[in-house]
């Protein structure tokens, strides 16, 4: 079982993110492959907080219209839970190995993108553009951020890093991520994470 090591760590200006894409040759969009397994850690986490894990409605957009004010609160929240919250191991704060929850002064990376989404939510972001995210960090250990889903591609709010950035531009590899139709339904972004693949990991 992957177990997340969440230690902490000038923003993109607007017009250079949302105005010069190029579709044809960026890859501004996660790559899915097929359904896999959440981990664990998120299943608990919505055993405990079942209407955090509710399904989108059936008209739910699956893209966030990145105007620049959504960009500037994009930035200012990621900045913001990032100097909220300690970096703490949940073997430090709970005495087990994964344990995700909402923080209050400290938490691991989860416990980042979870606040972070409570804040982007208070603000009028809707849930289905917002996707809690797998990945193996430059390191080869397991970490997880935010992505934000929007009309100018995916971008990743994370708590090792003060701007949010195009995932593409992350050195990460991206592992799975919630369906934005379902948060309980999480879907490979890598070919070794599909449930057809060689690996399927219960963990993050």
């Amino acid at each position: 079982m992957l177990v997340a090591t969440c230690t902490a760590t000038t923003a993109y200006a607007y017009d250079s993110v949302a105005k010069t894409v190029n579709y044809q040759q960026e890859p501004v969009f996660t790559p899915v492959y097929g359904n896999t397994l959440p981990p664990i850690g998120y299943v608990n986490f919505c055993a405990r907080n079942a209407s955090e894990c509710r399904p989108m409605p059936r008209a739910a957009k699956t893209q966030l219209v990145l105007t620049e004010d959504r960009w500037t609160q994009l930035q200012e929240v990621n900045a913001y839970v990032n100097a909220k919250i300690t970096p703490v191991s949940d073997l430090e704060l709970y005495a087990a190995p994964e344990h995700w929850a909402l923080p209050d002064v400290a938490g691991d990376c989860e416990d980042y993108v979870l606040l972070k989404k409570r804040y982007l939510e208070g603000l009028g972001f809707t849930a289905e553009t917002m996707l809690i995210t797998v990945v193996l960090d430059e390191n080869g250990d397991g970490h997880a951020v935010l992505t934000v889903r929007t009309d100018a591609g995916d971008f990743v709010l994370d708590n090792r890093r003060g701007d949010v950035r195009r995932w593409s531009e992350t050195q990460y590899q991206f592992l799975k991520r919630q369906s934005q139709l379902n948060p309980n339904v999480w879907v490979a972004l890598t070919t070794k994470q599909s449930r057809g693949g060689k690996f399927i990991s219960g963990g993050n």
